[in-house]
């Protein structure tokens, strides 16, 4: 009987001091919550970025030349960016205009048709064409955005977004390749 009464108060010990353990884990991590910053309901593309780096980067290592705008009033925010050479040399970089929609330029060597799917989430071609600083390009209209796609020099641009087809082409008249 010693040794019954022996295990049931060694049982209890273990549990509270589980018990303890675990108090004292909830409150360490309540301690770094409240110290951690809380800013994760803010928009992150709202968030303006510096774009020089990655770009000059893009453009020693792109098969084509990269385009980025010239002269855009400071309206524009810059939010994204990313070169990836692994994945068809894609070029991506993403704007707020002055409206607050949301526009990107997007460059790729991948196959065209595949690459405008994939970027503007399904928008298809209208058969309407834009011509903007004399080069001509296609309309694109989908749910999520619409786009302006123009394909030269091996690879295709593509300016999409959330904002109208006069911003989109705003854009498009301000993209210098380098």
């Amino acid at each position: 009987m010693g040794r019954v009464a022996g295990a049931s108060r060694l049982g209890k010990q273990s549990v509270r001091n589980m018990m303890l353990s675990l108090s004292v884990a909830v409150l360490f991590a309540g301690f770094i919550w409240l110290f951690l910053p809380h800013d994760g309901d803010k928009d992150p593309v709202l968030k303006p970025v510096d774009y020089r780096v990655e770009l000059v980067t893009a453009q020693r290592a792109a098969p084509y030349p990269v385009a980025a705008p010239k002269g855009l009033d400071d309206e524009w925010r810059a939010t994204s960016v990313r070169y990836r050479g692994s994945e068809s040399h894609h070029w991506h970089l993403g704007f707020r205009s002055p409206d607050n929609r949301y526009v990107a330029v997007e460059q790729s060597t991948e196959k065209p048709r595949t690459f405008v799917e994939r970027v503007t989430r399904g928008a298809r071609d209208t058969g309407v064409t834009q011509t903007v600083d004399g080069a001509t390009w296609r309309k694109y209209e989908g749910e999520r955005y619409d786009a302006l796609v123009r394909t030269e020099d091996g690879a295709t641009t593509v300016v999409l977004g959330s904002a109208s087809f006069t911003r989109l082409g705003m854009m498009v008249g301000s993209l210098g390749a380098s």
